[in-house]
């Protein structure tokens, strides 16, 4: 029984961890309803990166697990969770954002980005990084 009891404190204990992890690394201010807003956007060039072979293949596979993950009804962090229930897919779905960004670079981002300027300088303050520079078309 102290085996079961033990495993059950190391998953509890590694959950708060994640939970805390999560909270520290969520953008501040209106980030995150900026990243809502933008979803629709935000899915569509996860798609073009993820389907184009010029960007790296570590950002690629990245890419397609994060669309994986948001596909599953399951959360990593059940809704009911204040604050981070609901907000834990835009968490994720920004720091994977801003691997890639870091990884492909920002033209390839710009040049895939189906949204408005106003949308593409939205995912520039998201990621932390420069990529609403003017478009080239």
């Amino acid at each position: 029984m102290t085996l079961v009891a033990t495993v059950a404190l190391g998953l509890a204990l590694t959950y708060v961890v994640l939970l805390g992890a999560l909270l520290v690394a969520r953008p501040k201010g209106n980030l995150l309803g900026e990243a809502l807003r933008l979803l629709p956007d935000l899915m569509r060039l996860l798609r073009r990166l993820a389907g184009d072979a010029g960007v790296p293949r570590g950002a690629r596979v990245r890419l397609w697990l994060l669309l994986g993950y948001l596909a599953i009804p399951i959360d990593l962090v059940p809704d009911f969770v204040p604050v981070l229930g609901y907000a834990d897919d835009a968490i994720i779905l920004s720091l994977v954002l801003r691997s890639v960004v870091r990884r492909a670079g920002a033209p390839i981002v710009r040049r895939h980005w189906p949204g408005t300027d106003h949308g593409l300088a939205a995912l520039g303050r998201l990621t932390g990084l420069q990529v609403d520079e003017a478009r080239s078309t």
